[in-house]
Formats: C-alpha cells, structure tokens, sequence
C-alpha cells in the first residue's frame, strides 16, 4: 500500500512540475533566446492574434521592414501595440529617418500616429493562445500567492514521495541462518580444539614413561 502511494504521489509530483517548468519557460526563459513576451490584451489584431494570447518578439533590422509587416512598437511610457505596417513613410528632410503608418487586422482605420523606427521593438515570431490569461493573472495578486502556494505544495509532495519511497533493510531470513550456524561451528571448532588438547597430556605421560622402563631394562 506505501509503495502504490509512494508511485502516485511521484507521478503527480512529476506532472505538476513538468508543468510548473514549462510555464516559467514560457514567461521568462525565452528572454534568455533574446524573445520580448507580451500579452495581447485587445482584439485589434484579430484573428492573427488572438485576446489572452502570449505573443514572442524578435528584434528586426528597421531597414528590412516593409508594408505587410507586423510589428510591435512603443507607444507611450510602458505600454506597447502590435499592428501592421500599412505603409513606409520616409522623413521629408532626412531621408535616412523613416515611419510607419500602422494598422490594426481588426480596426476599421489606420492609426492616428506614425511610429517612429526607434519605438519599433521588433516582429512577432510565434505566438501562444490563451497563455497570456495565465501570465496575467500569476503576476498579480491573488495570483502571485497562488503561484507560491502551488511551489509550496509541490516541495511537500516531493518530501512526502521520497519519505514514504524509503525503507529500513531487515536481515533476510538466509542472513538469520548464517548467523545461527555461525555459532554451531564455532562451538565443534572450539570442542575439537579441546580434545586435542585433551589428548597432549596422555601422550606427553607416554613419553615421559618410556625413560623409566629403558632404564629398566638396563638395569636388568
């Protein structure tokens, strides 16, 4: 019964922190590959990128982008869009600054503002639906507690695995018998030592009487 526990308490441990690792790759470890996460939060770019989708931007050349294009961008302090490129507008006094006129898939018109190249962060490579509903709500109470209780419970799963996995070693019944026997041979080791010390006196009498009877003998 321990071992039947001990098995469903690894596997649901291992399920769950196979889970746990490939979320926090998903929010944070694809930061290492140079991949920027986003949430999309409006339906502008419907049905390219859905609402509650996790979206991963690449940094792109601003000179290799084009009409058509997808790009995220800056638009104010901390908050950033994604649309699409509609039209290149090269500066009217330097040639070698240009915008971008920008359009969301969903939206009826194009944005009001240009972006500038330097407010361009790069192109959406892939994306991941419904994902940004998770990554929003763990970054925020209640769900920062959530997201510590869960890392609380899978450590004490794993305790509780690996406590109810370890058992005392008893002697095996052959070792009991060894041990036994053990002693028996001792014992006829010890009673045959015993018997030949037993017989050295009558022999050491034997040869102490041979000396007397040759001189004996001699005497006669």
């Amino acid at each position: 019964m321990r071992k039947t526990i001990s098995i469903i308490l690894k596997t649901v441990t291992t399920v769950l922190v196979a889970i746990a690792v490939i979320i926090a790759i998903m929010l944070v470890g694809m930061r290492i590959f140079g991949f920027h996460v986003y949430t999309v939060l409006s339906g502008s770019m419907e049905p390219t990128y859905h609402v509650g989708s996790l979206i991963y931007v690449k940094e792109a050349d601003v000179d290799d982008l084009k009409a058509g294009d997808v790009i995220t961008f800056m638009l104010y302090d901390q908050t950033t869009a994604t649309h699409r490129i509609v039209e290149v507008v090269p500066d009217e006094n330097d040639p070698n600054v240009v915008r971008y006129r920008t359009k969301g898939d969903a939206n009826p018109i194009e944005d009001q503002q240009l972006v500038r190249y330097e407010n361009v962060i790069g192109t959406p490579v892939f994306t991941i639906p419904y994902m940004g509903y998770v990554a929003n709500y763990i970054q925020q109470p209640p769900g920062i507690y959530v997201a510590i209780a869960v890392a609380a419970v899978l450590v004490m799963l794993v305790f509780c695995a690996d406590g109810l996995s370890e058992k005392k070693e008893e002697p095996t019944p052959a070792a009991e018998t060894a041990n036994e026997a053990a002693p028996s041979s001792e014992a006829a080791e010890a009673e045959a030592i015993s018997q030949e010390s037993a017989a050295d006196p009558a022999s050491q009498e034997d040869a102490v009487e041979d000396p007397a009877s040759q001189e004996d003998r001699s005497a006669e």
